[in-house]
């Protein structure tokens, strides 16, 4: 079964804003600082982005901040042409281990992360619908350990639920993952190694001992 080629469909709709000479309101939920630099300096030529940090599933609370501000603090330093407005979604980590029950012990990159997927591409949709945006969309895609597939059908199933269009991206296309790790050292971004969650961490923590390399 063939994928669908998802970078090429964004291209098509970014020729179409172009051609039509618009500028569509984007809401853009962003996982973090450094997978946003790419997105944001890409799509801001052609949208009108607000970021919308919803990310309930970091743990510990003080990783949850030091995110955020480092999210804030990339917004600001940006050098862009239109400005980029922020929005902070509710910290709720309770009902992310809620979503979790009984999924614990899945792998990385399993239901448990899809089901992450969608809580946070909900909120994501339900916002845009709320304050009329055109479009939402989400920075996870530009991630390799990200499944680009579900990521694309959960958003633009939310989109039909909700009302709003869902911008289809595989942002790490075009070299734009590669792009982001630069940015992220051109900002001295804080690039954390784990997605966020207990479970991403405990496997990262693994690994490391597997490898050798843990110093905690």
């Amino acid at each position: 079964m063939n994928k669908t080629n998802y970078q090429l469909l964004l291209d098509e709709i970014i020729d179409g804003i172009v051609k039509n000479n618009l500028c569509p309101s984007l809401l853009m939920h962003s996982c973090c600082a450094p997978c946003s630099s790419y997105c944001l300096s890409y799509l801001v030529k052609y949208f009108s982005i607000t970021v919308l940090y919803y990310n309930p599933n970091i743990s510990p609370e003080e990783e949850y901040y030091k995110r955020v501000a480092e999210q804030q603090r990339l917004i600001r330093e940006l050098p862009v042409e239109n400005k980029i407005s922020f929005v902070e979604g509710k910290y709720e980590p309770l009902k992310f281990f809620k979503m979790a029950e009984g999924l614990e012990d899945m792998p990385e990159g399993g239901e448990r992360c899809f089901k992450c997927y969608e809580m946070r591409q909900r909120e994501a949709a339900e916002y845009a619908s709320l304050h009329g945006f055109d479009y939402f969309t989400t920075t996870l895609s530009i991630s390799p350990h990200k499944n680009a597939q579900v990521l694309n059908e959960t958003g633009l199933r939310l989109g039909e639920e909700y009302g709003v269009r869902y911008l289809v991206s595989d942002f790490k296309k075009k070299g734009g993952y590669q792009k982001s790790i630069q940015y992220s050292r051109e900002y001295c971004l804080y690039r954390q190694n784990y997605c966020g969650c207990i479970f991403s961490k405990r496997n990262q923590v693994f690994v490391l001992k597997r490898n050798g390399d843990y110093n905690g």
